[in-house]
């Protein structure tokens, strides 16, 4: 895992709620390029997506 995926984690372990926009921010990073790490994290079982893209929240799996 990169540092840019530990990161992403890390904020969502302090809030789920958090959008793709605000972890963009907080990384000085892309939106697209925090897209494609989520996506791969998604892909790697380590985040899920709960619930709908408006309203739902993100979790941690195997914390």
């Amino acid at each position: 895992m990169d540092r840019t995926s530990g990161k992403i984690l890390a904020y969502i372990r302090e809030n789920p709620d958090i959008t793709i926009p605000e972890l963009s921010l907080l990384l000085e990073n892309t939106e697209r390029s925090v897209e494609r790490n989520i996506s791969q994290l998604q892909k790697d079982k380590k985040l899920s997506r709960i619930g709908p893209a408006k309203g739902g929240h993100w979790e941690v799996i195997g914390d």
